[in-house]
């Protein structure tokens, strides 16, 4: 069993009957030197700050009677992921229904609306028509290009690469 996969068994009790969730697990230095190890965990409701620092006491005293990077020393940091970092799991989705967000897909293009509502295995994106310029226009005009969808458009969580939430201070 790989570091990443013994951190989230020692994990597990601390998540409160899966109120809280794991995005990500990154471990880092390990080959010599002083490892770190970040943990970004979430919740329907969000994280607050001292619901990380109560799991990574926990955690992290744990982690030290084990002796699990053996004489090593580490460092341990949980925390929420940031606003800029990545929605990964559906429940993520649930949570930011009605903002704006950029959705990159594996085809290689981008969708950019505002998150109608979210299935089992789709979200459906209000896509804004993109702003061109008049040369842009022209060119496509003359290349006789696929129209992009605008408006409610469904989009299956398989052909998503990235969706980041566009940070708005209106």
């Amino acid at each position: 069993m790989d570091d990443k996969a013994r951190i989230t068994e020692l994990l597990k009790p601390y998540l409160n009957d899966d109120l809280f969730y794991v995005v990500d697990i990154q471990v880092n230095g390990r080959r010599g030197g002083h490892i770190k190890v970040t943990i970004l965990i979430d919740s329907d409701a969000g994280i607050t700050i001292d619901e990380c620092a109560d799991i990574s006491r926990k955690l992290g005293s744990q982690m030290d009677e084990l002796n699990f990077f053996g004489e090593a020393p580490f460092t341990l940091e949980v925390s929420s992921p940031g606003v800029d970092y990545p929605l990964t799991f559906p429940r993520q989705y649930i949570r930011n229904v009605g903002r704006v967000l950029t959705v990159n897909l594996v085809d290689g293009s981008a969708r950019k609306g505002k998150l109608e509502s979210v299935s089992d295995d789709h979200i459906v994106l209000n896509v804004e028509p993109e702003k061109k310029t008049k040369s842009k226009k022209k060119k496509e005009a003359n290349l006789m290009t696929e129209v992009e969808a605008v408006g409610p458009t469904p989009i299956p969580f398989s052909q998503i690469k990235k969706a980041n939430v566009e940070v708005s201070f209106k």
